[in-house]
């Protein structure tokens, strides 16, 4: 008898020996993902957040050994993905896709979560500058040029945007607080149905995402005078920055980026980010990127959280500035 029981005890100590280093392994996030992770994109299906969220969707699984699925969840700008995602399980196997407009949206609105608190930051994914792009009758080649056509006719000139309180409305309201320029509202839904206008002539100025617009500008239907990028990008070198044409520290972009619901297990945020500045640097996945006039970034967990509370402070300056308020 006492020799069964030692034997059984012996047996017992060198499994639990031989499962430490699995163990040990599990909790350092090394066995993770062991099942499809759900990418919930605060978009609808074909726009530019969903193009860039499917750009690295697919390689991201196939590193991961597991698939990542897109679940589109548009509306409310993404509020209603937010809401979604804020109240998942966080267990690293749900992940929303975001944008620079549902920052935008929870400054001017209330809503059912709380992005700074009720998430955890795992990285921006890529970004697409802004661009000022005016009608081509306009008599202006260059930002001082509209300045200056602004300033001698206040509130003749009209511009475009994507909605009431939408990252293009508040951009364009960030350039008129920084240089004095007094300009009329048209709000539109959606760059698609803004573009007829501006190329009228009807609206005669936005600013929009680069990817949105310029094949339009290659194509002579509009007239891009500058990007709000820090730096010149590299599909339009020949135009200057807002920066370099006269208006400091204005940089707008479209960015995407990725959140976990908070307390999501760190292994699990720091494997996905790791592996999103691969996908992001493929050759093929850049390129494929460029097409739409973005890049990858593929920042730290806490670069990235550091970005959204910048970007919300400096949103909120805007809205209070022209006077946009929580509805």
């Amino acid at each position: 008898m006492k020799s069964r029981f030692k034997s059984s005890v012996v047996a017992l100590a060198v499994a639990l020996v031989a499962a430490a280093p699995s163990a040990v392994a599990q909790s350092k996030g090394a066995a993770y993902p062991v099942k499809p992770i759900r990418l919930i994109v605060s978009s609808g299906a074909g726009g530019g957040l969903d193009f860039v969220a499917r750009q690295v969707a697919v390689p991201l699984g196939e590193i991961l050994g597991e698939t990542v699925v897109v679940d589109n969840r548009a509306g409310a700008s993404g509020s209603i993905a937010a809401e979604l995602a804020a109240h998942a399980a966080p267990d690293g196997y749900t992940l929303m896709f975001l944008s620079a407009s549902l920052v935008v949206y929870g400054i001017v609105n209330k809503t059912g979560y709380d992005l700074y608190k009720d998430f955890d930051p795992v990285t921006q994914v890529a970004a697409a500058p802004y661009m000022l792009a005016v009608t081509p009758g306009l008599p202006v080649k260059n930002v001082k040029e509209l300045i200056a056509l602004a300033k001698s006719a206040p509130s003749k000139l009209n511009y475009a945007s994507t909605g009431q309180a939408s990252l293009a409305n508040l951009a364009t309201e960030f350039f008129a607080s920084k240089t004095g320029v007094q300009l009329v509202h048209i709000p539109f839904k959606g760059v698609g149905a803004a573009l007829p206008d501006m190329f009228s002539g009807r609206v005669q100025m936005a600013f929009l995402s680069m990817g949105s617009v310029y094949s339009h500008v290659r194509a002579g239907r509009l007239k891009g005078i500058a990007v709000a990028s820090a730096t010149r990008v590299k599909m339009a070198p020949n135009l200057p920055t807002m920066i370099e044409s006269g208006v400091p520290g204005y940089v707008v972009t479209q960015w995407h980026g990725m959140l976990a619901p908070h307390g999501a297990p760190r292994a699990a945020i720091d494997r996905i980010q790791r592996e999103i500045v691969k996908v992001v640097h493929r050759p093929e996945v850049a390129s494929r990127l460029a097409l739409d006039g973005t890049e990858g970034i593929a920042s730290t967990p806490k670069e990235f959280g550091a970005f959204l509370r910048s970007e919300r402070d400096q949103w909120a300056k805007v809205a209070k500035i022209a006077n946009i308020r929580v509805k």
